[in-house]
Order: C-alpha cells, then sequence, then structure tokens
C-alpha cells in the first residue's frame, strides 16, 4: 500500500510497515503550509492509498465521507508511547479501505508517584 505520513508522525512508525511503500510529507515536495483539505486533495491525486496522522481533529476539521483515500490516526506523536502500538498501527494500514478512517487510542502511561 502506498502511504503518506503528516509532518506529525514521528518518522519511527515507518519501521512497522516495512512491507508498505512509505512516503513522508518532506519527500512529497509540497509546500509545508499545505493544510489538511488540500493534503487529502494532493495525497488522492498522487495515488497515495493511505495517510497516516496524529492530527486527531480531522475527522471534524474536514468532511472525509467519498474520499479515495484511507486515514489512519495515531493518537499521539510522541515516539516513546507510539512505539508501544505498532501492532495495532500495521493492522489499521493493512485494513485500510478506501474512505475508511481509523483511530487508534493511545492513553498516556500512568503518572510515577
Amino acid at each position: 500500500m502506498r502511504t503518506l505520513f503528516d509532518k506529525n508522525v514521528p518518522i519511527g512508525v515507518r519501521s512497522f510497515l516495512s512491507g508498505h511503500e512509505v512516503w513522508t510529507f518532506v519527500q512529497t515536495g509540497w509546500p509545508v503550509q499545505l493544510e489538511n483539505g488540500k493534503l487529502l486533495r494532493a495525497a488522492e491525486d498522487d495515488g497515495f492509498d493511505v495517510l497516516v496522522t496524529a492530527d486527531q481533529n480531522i475527522q471534524y476539521q474536514q468532511n472525509l465521507t467519498g474520499r479515495k483515500l484511507a486515514i489512519v490516526v495515531l493518537g499521539s506523536n510522541i515516539w516513546p508511547i507510539v512505539r508501544g502500538h505498532g501492532e495495532a498501527i500495521t493492522r489499521a494500514v493493512e485494513s485500510a479501505g478506501i474512505g475508511s478512517y481509523t483511530f487508534i487510542d493511545m492513553p498516556l502511561p500512568p503518572r510515577r508517584k
């Protein structure tokens, strides 16, 4: 699957998707100020299958109906938290279908006393 990482996704997530063609936002050469609506359109136009993002508000900010792109939203962009969810990320990307939306909950670890 051709997968795009939004600017806010830790690069270490790439290691969970070794069987996929993974692009970072920077690799696309798109303008840094590209906002969500234009980002989704550009990703679809360039033939990406999945967008992985940590923008938890994307479902409220954008109309996701009729998208050709699957969206996987990480519950955090803090690598020490994200790295504990590799299996869930892999499963979400591999099961993503056209227009699907998946949120991966990543609760904060309990605070030390």
